[in-house]
């Protein structure tokens, strides 16, 4: 081979070579940068993942606001949309504990002949998370309400159960009485309406049932009146009674508003209920 074809070859070996190192470098460039793209997109996910959780466990710690209070008359069904027990968290009203926990079970009761409680007077000691509320019961105006009300508080139908409804416009009441918080809940029975007030007007301080549309579905709901109330409905709400003492307690949760619309901001649950016969 002449001197030039050698220097030919050395320089074409030497050429590949170069050739090879370089593809060799791209090829490991492109690997990197591949990689890199996959860490960087990693990261991004990983910190979206990261931001989300916060928002999430921001949201879920939120405290409702309270919403605007829906119109009507007490009733039996409460407006949550949702049908569930509402969870509104607690404000920090004097004198009130953590609620209990909403009952599951099903409770249904028979309804309780009226002369159990005709012609005599009880006291309901109703203890809640908020304190002691009592109060007289009239078994001679109102003796099937009466006499229903004794029996459901025997059997411990409302131990631990929220009062779901609270009204702060136009109708000033604190509902209470169902025992799973929805507002739909009854004993399994229903009666008529008994002693309402011939000028639709409640004073603060009654003790009164709530009802549906329907003037025989009287169970287990009932609602105490805070501020001098008109229903000007023509069947009526039956007044059974009035608190005598604890009305305090009332007005707390009353002050402090609306929650998770129509339940009370600061929780308010009957935990059991105890009556006497009051004597002469």
């Amino acid at each position: 081979m002449s001197p030039n074809a050698r220097d030919l070859a050395r320089e074409k070996r030497r050429y590949e070579k170069h050739q090879t190192s370089l593809d060799t470098r791209k090829a490991e460039a492109r690997r990197n940068v591949q990689v890199l793209g996959v860490v960087l997109a990693v990261v991004v996910v990983v910190g979206g993942l990261v931001g989300l959780s916060f928002a999430l466990k921001k949201d879920t710690t939120t405290t409702p606001q309270a919403s605007a209070q829906a119109s009507g008359q007490p009733s039996g069904q409460a407006t949550n949309p949702a049908g569930q027990p509402t969870t509104s968290a607690a404000t920090s009203v004097a004198g009130c504990k953590a609620p209990p926990k909403v009952p599951t079970d099903k409770r249904t009761r028979t309804l309780p002949d009226k002369n159990t409680a005709a012609g005599k007077t009880f006291i309901a000691t109703v203890s809640t998370n908020c304190g002691v509320i009592t109060m007289e019961l009239d078994g001679t105006k109102a003796p099937q309400t009466v006499a229903s009300f004794l029996g459901l508080a025997k059997s411990g139908y409302w131990a631990d159960s929220p009062c779901h409804r609270l009204t702060t416009s136009g109708i000033f009441v604190l509902q209470c009485g169902d025992p799973a918080g929805t507002g739909s809940g009854d004993p399994g029975y229903g009666y008529g309406v008994e002693n309402p007030p011939a000028n639709f007007t409640f004073p603060p301080g009654t003790l009164a049932m709530a009802r549906t549309s329907d003037p025989k579905s009287n169970g287990g709901q009932f609602f105490i009146v805070y501020k001098e109330t008109r229903l000007e409905d023509p069947v009526g709400y039956s007044i059974f009674g009035k608190v005598i003492s604890g009305m305090e307690i009332v007005d707390k949760i009353a002050a402090a508003g609306i929650g998770q619309d129509p339940a009370p901001k600061q929780p308010i649950s009957i935990l059991k209920v105890d009556v006497t016969e009051k004597k002469a």
